[in-house]
């Protein structure tokens, strides 16, 4: 499982390798904080795009600015590890910037996917990924399945509620 998990140079070494073979590379990003089946469904439908599916994570000091205090719930390596333990995923790299940007243009993946919860038009990276011939698909959406409504369910609201251990 390890060895799915790389760092940036090596993947694009790989990536480029695929391409020569003509495989098809699917990209995706985010926090994936905790795995839920709207998570899973949606990793095996961009799976279905191409021939490999790479996803990019959020690092820890990245989740806290976009999702506030309390998050991630689950440390970068952990989250890391359980999706690269999935079936349907075939490399996971995680990056500290805001924006999937930089990691889009460096990679240039044939497809960059996101969930129904977003909109093409939307999409920052949108630019980057058109401007190198890539193309970008909105996938399906699991309503009422995110992070933030199980993390409510349990009870932890943000999770900066959250009393630590002892």
């Amino acid at each position: 499982m390890k060895n799915k998990i790389l760092p940036r140079n090596e993947l694009v070494e790989l990536v480029r390798a695929f391409q020569e073979e003509g495989k098809k590379i699917v990209f995706t990003n985010g926090c994936f904080d905790l795995l839920h089946v709207g998570h899973i469904r949606y990793l095996e439908e961009a799976k279905e795009l191409g021939d490999i599916l790479i996803v990019g994570i959020n690092s820890d000091s990245s989740v806290k600015k976009l999702k506030g205090e309390g998050r991630p719930v689950v440390p970068e390596l952990e989250r890391a590890e359980i999706l690269a333990s999935l079936g349907c995923v075939d490399f996971v790299t995680i990056f500290e910037e805001d924006s999937p940007e930089p990691l889009l243009l460096l990679l240039q993946p044939d497809w960059h996917v996101k969930g129904g919860d977003y909109k093409a038009s939307e999409l920052p990276e949108a630019k980057t990924v058109t401007s190198y011939g890539g193309k970008i698909k909105i996938l399906s959406y699991a309503p009422d399945h995110s992070t933030t409504i199980l993390l409510q369910k349990l009870g932890h609201g943000n999770c900066s509620d959250r009393k630590q251990p002892g």
